[in-house]
């Protein structure tokens, strides 16, 4: 991704908002933090107008936080707001899942366990949070439910600082993680749609848990 959009594109407002959501997803831009519009133009030799646009696109997708009078700043999340983000979670993830399933083919299947091998030996957190979500990504891959997937990834952009946050705690208990891994990818190599959901169900809710154990994650 570059980070020197032109002004005069006709997707520059697009590539910026690719530009500052990566950052933002990346951690390199914390919760809260205020995003100066003058200062990312001048960065990205851009115009106001494609950057004021970005940050709208930003907006939609929950990132961004836009103040009447007050400018930009990178969303954040109270303890409330994240566990209520990981109960639709719950409800909703395991129906993408359920969709997606049938429609897998073995080498996404393969590609799947595979995933979970280099998470097993990951021991970086940034690592593991892309390996993790490129995990789950490949078992939704099969879907033909575009808005709810969308939701879904809503969910998850705007929970990944807490997400990280809690993973740089330790990964003591990665055994866990490992064991729900190679259950879903085993119900999901049968076609066992229950399981397999009903495990996702599960794999969501004890992060939820854990993240509910660490206030101090959400205060400013």
């Amino acid at each position: 991704m570059t980070d020197t959009p032109s002004s005069t594109s006709p997707v520059a407002s697009q590539r910026i908002a690719d530009v500052i959501g990566d950052r933002i997803l990346r951690g390199q831009l914390a919760p809260g933090t205020r995003i100066i519009q003058d200062e990312i133009a001048e960065e990205l030799n851009a115009s106001r107008l494609p950057v004021r646009e970005a940050l709208r696109i930003l907006e939609s997708r929950g990132l961004v936080t836009l103040r009447a009078n007050a400018g930009a700043w990178v969303s954040r999340m109270d303890l409330h707001d994240c566990e209520l983000s990981y109960t639709i979670r719950e409800r909703i993830e395991p129906l993408l899942l359920a969709e997606s399933i049938p429609r897998l083919d073995d080498r996404a299947i393969e590609s799947l366990a595979a995933i979970q091998q280099e998470i097993s030996r990951c021991t970086d957190v940034e690592q593991f949070l892309v390996l993790d979500r490129q995990f789950h990504w490949t078992s939704y891959s099969g879907h033909q439910a575009p808005r709810l997937a969308t939701m879904i990834e809503r969910l998850w952009d705007t929970t990944q600082h807490y997400r990280r946050a809690f993973t740089r705690l330790g990964r003591s208990e990665a055994w866990i993680i490992d064991a729900e891994h190679d259950l879903l990818v085993e119900s999901i190599r049968t076609r066992d749609i229950a399981t397999a959901t009903s495990i996702l169900e599960t794999h969501i809710r004890r992060t939820k848990v854990k993240l509910a154990l660490h206030p101090e994650l959400f205060e400013r």
